[in-house]
């Protein structure tokens, strides 16, 4: 296959997507995805700068027992809106907002979505949620947790109006970019695509669509009727008015728990390319790790009672929950296999994308083998409600999504922005990140172990070191992350002008687009004749200094 680089010319500059149009008004009503994308990602640094703050505030009133810097209401306060930003406007629409709507069209060969217009609409759509999450700040006292839990939440005054009303426009969001996802993988992938062709992030992000078009409106149905029941006083949830709260939990946990893997299939899809691409060679399994992300978005809707263990539900319902929860290990046990068989049969080179997805593995290998203790029925009553469940959500949650949308943005930083960033900086952040991590999460496993209850503002002082040791493991994970933030600004300022292909890659973003891409994508249609980690017929780098540094492809 040959090489068709987007190479339109101005005089003396190329013309690329970011520079075609300077005005504010062609950034702000752009029908680009790149654009919609980088738009995605500057908000959504904001929301993870906003939250992550409000997360070392509660590592720091923890770092002792009772008060440090706050009374308990307004720790209360923080932990519920680190959880609601986090969750709902940070890592769900994080890796489909951004580097789906940047990276996945041009994987497909398509000059943009299906929709560009709704794309527009999606992201707007979202700024509307978000703002009134600030409203709902600014108003009074959110203290609810991120689960909103009833009767609690429908006894709240005006914030939690704004605040369920938020989530309930922020999943609009969500829906219409699953359709248009859809829609684009389905219709516009370009000649010689075939299903068995697409790269395995676009996998990925299929079948996190299907889990957003299928999930999300459950989650709009409860908040409305939330909503209606603040409101009007109709009983639905709060017993004193005749509700069900135990009803709220199955309608919360339906959603959430496929939400789980709207958030962490993407990373897989991220993971599975850098595999591929760090690794030299053929994604191993490949159809075997491409249908396992459609199996876990299948059996993500049958398993969510097993939040429930301890809500009363019959013991039979406990059993099947428990029972579907160890099957759902399976898919994702595949795509682990196969991801170290894949480096295996390669020749793997460490670069920082590389480090990325060598710390998930670690990371979310924890995560996933924890879930599978907390299924256990006699394991889960005893830890529930304790720091175990912690720190299990954050090994999948930030250890997992976060650490892949992270790496995944070193990797496609050169194709986005067209500058390279400082490769020692790269490392050392990601060093402080997986050290800082560790530090934090896994003493919580331990206080979780000892009994140490989730969300309480004071505890005994037994628990006193390991509670320090977790704060400064934060300071050590917040300082790897704010150099990343420094990397990545130092490079748009000093960065080395990019390559087309500084790593070899072998998918259409790599192959057949300058970095950064032309405001069409590509010059002509692509024709594919090759898989997207066939690295014997694609051509490799766009120079000696690129290559030089890349290992030679796997023979196996």
């Amino acid at each position: 296959m040959s090489v068709a680089t987007a190479t339109t010319e101005i005089p003396g500059k190329q013309v690329t997507y970011l520079n075609h149009e300077k005005s504010i008004k062609s950034w702000l009503l752009t029908l680009d995805h790149k654009r919609i994308g980088l738009l995605y990602m500057s908000t959504i640094v904001v929301v993870f700068l906003a939250a992550g703050i409000l997360a070392l505030l509660v590592r720091i009133e923890l770092m002792s027992p009772g008060r440090t810097i706050v009374d308990a209401q307004t720790y209360n306060q923080f932990f519920s809106l680190h959880g609601i930003l986090m969750v709902f406007l940070f890592i769900v629409p994080s890796v489909p907002a951004i580097l789906g709507n940047f990276i996945m069209p041009i994987q497909l060969g398509a000059i943009d979505v299906a929709f560009p217009r709704l794309n527009l609409a999606s992201y707007y759509i979202y700024m509307v949620g978000g703002v009134l999450v600030v409203a709902a700040m600014l108003l009074g006292q959110i203290d609810t947790g991120w689960t909103f839990y009833t009767p609690y939440s429908s006894r709240l005054g005006a914030p939690i109006i704004f605040m369920t009303l938020a989530i309930f426009i922020a999943g609009f969001s969500s829906i219409l970019t699953g359709i248009n996802f859809i829609v684009t993988i389905h219709k516009m992938r370009a000649p010689g695509l075939t299903w068995n062709r697409l790269p395995l992030f676009v996998w990925s992000i299929y079948a996190t669509s299907i889990v957003q078009v299928l999930a999300t409106p459950v989650i709009g149905i409860t908040m409305l009727l939330l909503l209606l029941e603040k409101t009007l006083g109709i009983g639905i949830f709060d017993p004193a008015l005749g509700g069900d709260p135990i009803l709220f939990q199955h309608f919360f946990w339906f959603y959430s728990h496929p939400a789980v893997y709207i958030m962490i299939l993407p990373a897989f899809g991220i993971i599975s390319d850098l595999m591929g691409t760090f690794s030299r060679h053929e994604v191993m399994g490949y159809k075997f790790v491409a249908l396992s992300s459609v199996a876990i978005a299948f059996l993500g809707f049958l398993v969510w009672g097993h939040h429930m263990f301890v809500s009363g539900q019959s013991a039979v319902s406990s059993i099947v929950f428990s029972l579907i929860t160890y099957l759902i290990g399976i898919p994702t046990g595949v795509k682990v296999i196969n991801w170290v068989g894949t480096m295996y049969k390669g020749s793997v080179s460490l670069k920082t994308p590389m480090l990325y997805a060598l710390s998930f593995l670690f990371l979310f290998s924890i995560g996933g083998f924890t879930g599978v203790m907390l299924g256990v029925l006699g394991v889960d009553i005893h830890l529930h409600d304790t720091y175990f469940v912690v720190a299990h959500f954050h090994y999948v949650m930030m250890g997992g999504t976060v650490v892949a949308l992270i790496g995944g943005l070193h990797y496609w930083w050169p194709k986005i922005t067209g500058k390279m960033y400082n490769e020692t900086a790269g490392r050392i952040a990601c060093a402080l990140i997986f050290i800082g991590f560790n530090v934090t999460f896994f003493t919580q496993f331990v206080l979780g172990t000892k009994g140490m209850p989730r969300r309480y503002y004071d505890y005994q002082p037994q628990y006193a070191d390991l509670h320090a040791l977790s704060t400064y493991g934060s300071w050590i994970l917040a300082a790897g992350l704010f150099l990343v933030l420094f990397t990545f600004i130092h490079s748009l300022m000093r960065g080395a002008a990019a390559p087309s292909n500084p790593w070899g890659g072998a998918s259409l973003e790599w192959t057949h687009t300058s970095s950064p891409p032309s405001p069409h994508n590509f010059d002509e249609q692509p024709i594919v004749t090759h898989g997207p980690y066939d690295y014997h017929h694609y051509y490799h780098g766009d120079g000696q200094s690129a290559e030089a540094e890349l290992a030679p492809p796997s023979k196996a």
